[in-house]
């Protein structure tokens, strides 16, 4: 059995305050199948860059196997497939290539295509081919499902299922449940690995929050115990102080006073130093915090209604002839990549024209968008919430109850992470008061935990909405229409 040993592992950003790592022990088993799970910003893709050896740290890493990270960085993508994928793995013959490519769904014709020329998600699938046919490598897969369609999820989750070796970053939470058997999570400076998938590691995980939080309620009740019988030997404390004063410190009395002085300070310092220990055994408890949304009821049942609609870019038909009509409810758009789901919610929101038929929006009826891209936000927070008319106060409440730290409050939007962006985006349509939600993969790099909140969130409040997801287990849960493309 190989192994990769990490012993006290310590790391923070040169010039950071945070410790992003304190003490992490793990020793992990090079066939494991691993998802990892943690809120944004915790560290995991800088956990994954630490066994590349890319930071300076504190403590040991051992493995008798080399690491590789996905997404691999492409040089030349004018480059073939081929090319590529032998640069990746020099020694693959080109039938273990044609092999791995029919398990993930790719026609062996790309082979001599240009590298540039395949779609997001082909390309995704060309590179795991390369480095899955490297011999003796652990692979360190970073968020693969961000450019792939439901079905494709399903594909990938199948051939990662027949691999071994590889840790595994995606907040979806049924791929998660497709292909892996061990969990590691990720919580306030610290790493844990448990046996099973998400599912299995999620339950576990109740029960052990369940326990802990019923540990911190006794806990509390002893540490406010002590703490009252703290303040009264602090208050007998200074009344024996007063007494000597009164005595003139002199004789039996103030000898007495003095003895017993030095009893209650003892007395004292004892129950400080417990409620020390004490508050040092509560367990920090990750939980998800409920979150609100205020939507308005429209006047009639019919927000947007379609009529024969088409569209088409640089004379390329998306589709024509769409009939649809959105009322209330939560209604999914589901299709691959390419089918027009990102155009029909641009329809609605009027950032795009159709090419044909029409589109009719209620009148007066108010809509708010969150895009799918989320790459253009800059500046200071403070100044969003202004531009965009919302109360800052309650923006980062919400904020908050994604995992927000304070001090990134402070920081330029344009330092957050891809997921960070995108709850800044939803906190915002979360304050606006609309009859339409339009959200437009609105989970994109968004963590399990998060998404739990916006999944329960809606099924509290029950917004009328049209979005697009990849997320299977979301879509499920929350929608109540599904129209496939």
């Amino acid at each position: 059995m190989s192994t990769i040993q990490i012993s006290n592992l310590t790391f923070s950003y040169d010039g950071s305050y945070d410790t992003i790592f304190e003490d992490v022990t793990l020793q992990i088993d090079t066939k494991w199948k691993l998802g990892f799970c943690g809120r944004n910003g915790r560290g995991k893709t800088t956990f994954l860059k630490l066994l590349m050896g890319e930071f300076e740290y504190r403590g040991y890493i051992s493995s008798d196997v080399s690491f590789d990270y996905f997404p691999f960085s492409v040089q030349d993508e004018a480059l073939s497939v081929l090319d590529i994928i032998f640069e990746i793995a020099p020694s693959a013959q080109e039938w273990q290539i044609r092999k791995e490519l029919s398990l993930l769904s790719v026609d062996d014709g790309v082979l001599y295509q240009p590298f540039y020329t395949l779609s997001n998600g082909e390309q995704t699938k060309v590179l795991l081919v390369g480095l899955f046919l490297k011999e003796n490598h652990f692979l360190l897969i970073d968020e693969p499902t961000n450019h792939l369609d439901t079905f494709a999820r399903k594909v990938v989750a199948d051939y990662l299922e027949g691999k071994s070796g590889f840790i595994l970053v995606s907040h979806d939470r049924a791929f998660l449940d497709a292909c892996c058997d061990h969990t590691l999570s990720i919580n306030k400076m610290n790493i844990e690995i448990v046996k099973g998938n998400f599912s299995s590691w999620w339950e576990q995980k109740g029960r052990q929050d369940a326990f802990e939080l019923a540990q911190n309620i006794k806990l509390g009740k002893e540490i406010n115990r002590l703490k009252v019988a703290t303040r009264r030997t602090a208050d007998w404390s200074d009344k024996i102080e007063a007494s000597k004063i009164g005595a003139g410190d002199k004789g039996y009395v103030g000898a007495q006073a003095a003895r017993m002085m030095k009893r209650s300070k003892a007395t004292q310092q004892r129950g400080e130093k417990a409620i020390v220990e004490k508050e040092s055994l509560l367990k920090n408890i990750e939980k998800k915090e409920d979150l609100k949304i205020h939507p308005l009821t429209f006047h009639t049942p019919q927000h947007v209604r379609f009529e024969n609609v088409g569209v088409s870019f640089n004379k390329r038909e998306i589709f024509n002839g769409l009939d649809l009509t959105i009322e209330r409810g939560r209604l999914a758009l589901v299709g691959g990549n390419g089918t027009g789901k990102s155009s029909i919610l641009k329809l609605i929101t009027g950032e795009l024209t159709p090419s044909s038929g029409t589109v009719y929006t209620a009148s007066g009826l108010i809509i708010s968008y969150v895009p799918q891209d989320a790459t253009f936000l800059t500046g200071k927070l403070d100044d969003f919430a202004t531009d965009s008319g919302i109360d800052l106060t309650l923006f980062k409440t919400i904020l908050r109850k994604l995992d927000f730290s304070r001090d990134q409050f402070e920081k330029d939007m344009s330092s957050y992470s891809a997921g960070q962006k995108k709850k800044v985006l939803l906190a915002r349509s979360l304050l606006e008061k609309a009859h339409l939600y339009v959200w437009d993969e609105p989970l994109n790099y968004i963590d399990v935990l998060s998404r739990m909140q916006i999944e329960e969130l809606l099924l509290v409040y029950q917004p009328t909405m049209i979005f697009v997801e990849h997320d299977e287990r979301f879509v499920q849960h929350v929608a109540t229409e599904i129209i496939n493309l």
